[in-house]
């Protein structure tokens, strides 16, 4: 389902295992399928949202494209580079172009570095610049995300949640990258904040001509910011598709009840509820057939068998359900 023409970022049957270690000689011999066989692509200039619930795998194929994680198996293909065969030296060049912005603004940020140095630092790992022209440059970026470049001298504890955040964005544009992972980048920060942040991505985006993989579970922003939206469930893509059909014309059963979940802020709307039953699977030990089948209002016995594929139903809508396309059986 790869779309060939005009991706800058194209991913490729991805698949990241963490071994389980148990017992007092740390013997296990068992997986934790965090991302299996996930395949997406990304378009020059547009954001891509990935949605699911929370341990679906969805920020580890982010920090998988990457290379933050190192992948078990699969491709990822940036700007027509193979990510997964090159070298050192080849992938510390093609980081400039790669950038994270990370969920939590406290963490994500040495406390004891001042905003100047935060910033610049990539600009000095990458040799950039002498010293006056790399203050110059964070003076810019910090006024590109909506700071003074004075804040330069102060420590992030001396910032609120969404000044942080900013300077996050601000040090994640040092480098100029062409792609930029955002994890979750406004879901520690309130809801008035999380609206500036989204929108400040987006001015930025118009601006610098940025690719984003929007990550999140919040659903309504997602639908805000993203042109095309992927949702996962237990390490699989279920549903591929604009964010106008996803949103307006769900057609797997997860993604349903995803939606139906939303909160309407009119008391007199009354949306119908797609219930799900019984408990997420460990990705150690995933179901048989399809993932979602033992919480599916749907499932028929048949779901028990094979695995289904994604499969385009629509022009550029993919869904991987038997009941829904009978074509996606494997």
């Amino acid at each position: 389902m790869v779309r060939e023409n005009g991706n800058l970022v194209e991913v490729r049957n991805l698949k990241k295992y963490f071994p389980v270690r148990a017992g007092a000689l740390g013997v296990g011999g068992e997986n934790v399928r965090a991302v299996d066989g996930v395949s997406f692509a990304i378009r020059r200039g547009e954001t891509f949202g990935l949605v699911g619930e929370s341990g679906c795998g969805k920020s580890t194929t982010g920090r998988c494209i990457l290379r933050l994680i190192e992948p078990s198996e699969g491709e990822v293909i940036f700007d027509g580079n193979d990510l997964l065969r090159v070298g050192s030296d080849g992938l510390r060049t093609l980081r400039r172009d790669m950038q994270i912005i990370f969920q939590d603004p406290y963490s994500s940020l040495n406390p004891r570095m001042r905003v100047g140095e935060i910033v610049g630092e990539p600009l000095v790992v990458h040799r950039i610049g002498n010293k006056s022209e790399r203050r110059e440059r964070v003076a810019e970026l910090l006024r590109l995300v909506g700071l003074d470049g004075s804040h330069a001298a102060r420590y992030p504890h001396e910032f609120s949640g969404g000044q942080r955040q900013r300077i996050g964005i601000a040090r994640a544009l040092a480098l100029n990258p062409k792609f930029i992972v955002c994890d979750e980048p406004v879901s520690a920060l309130d809801v008035s904040v999380q609206a500036q942040v989204v929108n400040l991505l987006q001015d930025l985006q118009e601006q610098l001509g940025l690719t984003y993989l929007f990550i999140s579970h919040g659903l309504s922003v997602v639908e805000h910011i993203s042109n095309r939206v992927g949702i996962m469930y237990l390490g699989k893509l279920v549903e591929v598709a604009s964010s106008d059909e996803i949103f307006h014309n769900p057609l797997h059963p997860y993604t349903r009840a995803l939606l139906s979940a939303i909160p309407v802020p009119d008391p007199d709307f009354h949306r119908e509820r797609v219930p799900l039953t019984g408990d997420i699977p460990t990705a150690i030990s995933p179901p048989s057939g399809c993932r979602f089948r033992t919480r599916c209002p749907i499932a028929e016995a048949e779901c028990e068998e094979d695995e289904p594929r994604l499969v385009e139903v629509a022009p550029d809508h993919f869904v991987a359900c038997r009941v829904v396309a009978p074509e996606a059986k494997k």
